[in-house]
């Protein structure tokens, strides 16, 4: 109870804050140099650490990928049901719940997916995603250390999340729920895994990018406004070749 009284606490503050500042209804640049600086430390520590990790996890038998996938996921799905539940989307809230309950037992803590095989596909819902549905805009576009691209209402999504999202409590919190107990290794162990799985899924589509991007700061930043507007919307688009860009 205690969370959701604290996310009703912030989608207030947030809702009187944007009304109040017309300017943030659309991505400005803000920081721009400082930014692409971080950018550049971003990507040094691609090339360093994850850029050779997602080409070894590439290496690795594909139904072992295939059910770490399933398994970052399945977790993932956690966060989607208080969202919708905040949304409004209890059609979706269905999808949610059923897809976490089934691929959690039938599929093996989700390394399994039979979820998807009898039709139940969650869209994947957070805070941010959430207060774009209320009409709030996106404010300024910054890049932050290692987490990278983000807006003003996305990086207060972002710690609005880790108050509603059952596995963070878990974990991060280190409370039990529903007799599930885990610790913050827990945590940051799934959400890097989570970032490895997606860099390998798409380290053909970065090197592409690279290769054919005149300035791939906003190459990134394009990508990555308009797959939030598209997820916000709930559009068939959010869907395409770069995967989840969430994690």
């Amino acid at each position: 109870m205690n969370s959701f009284k604290n996310i009703k606490v912030i989608l207030s503050f947030l809702t009187l804050l944007f009304i109040a500042s017309p300017s943030v209804q659309s991505a400005e640049e803000c920081f721009e140099g400082t930014s692409r600086a971080i950018f550049k430390f971003n990507m040094a520590l691609d090339d360093i650490i994850l850029e050779p990790l997602a080409k070894g996890y590439n290496k690795l038998p594909s139904p072992i990928r295939t059910g770490t996938s399933n398994f970052t996921s399945n977790i993932g799905t956690l966060l989607s049901i208080p969202n919708n539940i905040l949304q409004g989307e209890f059609k979706q809230l269905g999808h949610s719940v059923g897809s976490f309950a089934i691929n959690t037992t039938v599929g093996i803590l989700g390394i399994f997916n039979p979820a998807e095989k009898i039709g139940l596909k969650p869209h994947k819902e957070d805070v941010g995603q959430t207060l774009g549905s209320y009409g709030i805009g996106p404010g300024c576009y910054f890049v932050l250390p290692i987490l990278g691209p983000t807006t003003a209402r996305d990086s207060i999504g972002l710690l609005a999340d880790t108050f509603i999202d059952p596995f963070a409590h878990v974990t991060l919190r280190e409370k039990e729920l529903f007799g599930a107990s885990g610790n913050t290794l827990d945590y940051y162990s799934v959400k890097a895994t989570g970032v490895v799985d997606f860099r390998a899924d798409n380290d053909k589509n970065f090197q592409s990018l690279e290769k054919n991007s005149i300035d791939l700061y906003s190459s990134l930043k394009s990508i990555y406004l308009q797959d939030r507007e598209n997820k916000i919307k709930n559009s068939i688009e959010d869907e395409d070749e770069w995967g989840d860009l969430n994690n």
